[in-house]
């Protein structure tokens, strides 16, 4: 009788350390790997030729903006700077910080 109470236990307790140690695995499994700034994986937009769609790649551009970026290009010629888009209305300092290493001229 105590053999079958002693491996009774025994499974028991397997079976509740493997639940455990499984229960622990699965948050780690499902836990969302670290979000990748955009600005590390996004090759670098030349606003002189980038369409609407391009140009909305970048953080904070929407498509009225994108439409602003082509419009002001079309007035004014090419950019010589990055630093023009502040001309550009809707595009502030903020904007231009979060995206100037994504542009190019």
């Amino acid at each position: 009788m105590k053999f079958i109470l002693s491996l009774a236990s025994i499974v028991i307790l397997s079976f509740g350390a493997s639940s455990l140690a499984f229960a622990a695995e699965i948050p780690a499994a499902k836990a969302p790997a670290a979000k990748v700034e955009a600005t590390e994986n996004q090759e670098a937009i030349n606003i002189n030729t980038a369409d609407v769609q391009e140009l909305t790649k970048l953080n904070g551009i929407g498509e009225k903006k994108a439409e602003a970026i082509i419009a002001w290009r079309k007035e004014n010629g090419n950019f010589k700077t990055v630093d023009q888009l502040l001309e550009v209305k809707g595009i502030g300092e903020a904007t231009l910080a979060k995206n100037r290493e994504n542009i190019r001229i």
